[in-house]
């Protein structure tokens, strides 16, 4: 597993996993960084199957297998425990820690995430499936923005997306490991062990975002025993690109709450 550290370096600091969602990659967590490095040790990953980790996704154990993946980061690491923040696929991940090693997570934070998968959001994957199918990597890539930004947005920000597009598709993970994830995404299902996790959860969601219906995030914060509910008009699936301050702001509010020296 591929990893970086950034913030602080000492092993004795309090340190925070950051899991993205379906593109896997570290570098999603880019706006967060500069927030969390004056008091955390932050630690970001590319999943397997993707960027600088490579290989394949695991065939078989889904969202378990990936969140293997962060134990054996936080085992080469030496943790006893830390907090973990995830993005959708990164938040099942968060979840699947939190209900098979409760005394690893500290606090967790959840975006755009969900227990288990809404109809909606299994017509957006077999639409992104057809794409990817039928029409190559190119359109896959060329269309992913619309499941993650709002409109606005994409249109004040036209050379990151051609930026981006084509960093997608000179680094696509390949359809296998694309058709692996979005599999384990759609098999994931705790909906009924929610009440089992005992860890402070921030659960952010967005009203506006296309692809995951804020209802799920709903769903997570009644079931969990010990969340917090953010909802927001604004900010699409990537909250946390889009409207970065403000998420920021929340974000470290909330890992303050237990920790006042935390500013």
């Amino acid at each position: 597993m591929h990893f970086d550290i950034h913030g602080l370096d000492s092993a004795d600091s309090r340190t925070i996993i950051l899991s993205s969602g379906l593109g896997g990659s570290g570098s999603y967590w880019a706006p967060q960084i500069e927030a969390l490095s004056r008091d955390f040790r932050i630690v970001t990953y590319d999943h397997r199957g993707t960027g600088r980790t490579g290989g394949e996704a695991a065939e078989t154990g889904g969202i378990a297998a990936m969140a293997d993946d962060v134990l054996e980061i936080a085992l080469e690491l030496g943790l006893e425990r830390f907090d973990f923040m995830g993005h959708a696929l990164g938040g099942l991940v968060g979840l699947d820690i939190a209900l098979r090693r409760p005394d690893l997570i500290g606090q967790l934070i959840l975006v755009n995430a969900w227990s288990t998968a809404d109809p909606h959001s299994g017509r957006c994957f077999d639409v992104r499936i057809e794409l990817l199918e039928r029409s190559g990597v190119e359109m896959f890539v060329k269309a992913q923005p619309l499941f993650l930004y709002p409109a606005v947005w994409m249109s004040e920000n036209a050379e990151r997306m051609a930026a981006d597009e084509r960093h997608g598709v000179a680094h696509f993970q390949g359809k296998t490991n694309v058709l692996r994830r979005i599999a384990a995404l759609r098999a994931f299902d705790l909906d009924d062990r929610l009440s089992e996790i005992a860890a402070p959860t921030l659960v952010v969601g967005t009203r506006d975002d296309l692809l995951v219906p804020y209802t799920r995030s709903v769903r997570l914060a009644d079931g969990l025993p010990n969340a917090e509910l953010v909802l927001t008009d604004f900010g699409g699936h990537a909250v946390n690109i889009v409207e970065a301050d403000d998420f920021n702001t929340t974000m470290l509010r909330f890992l303050r709450d237990s920790r006042p020296e935390i500013r």
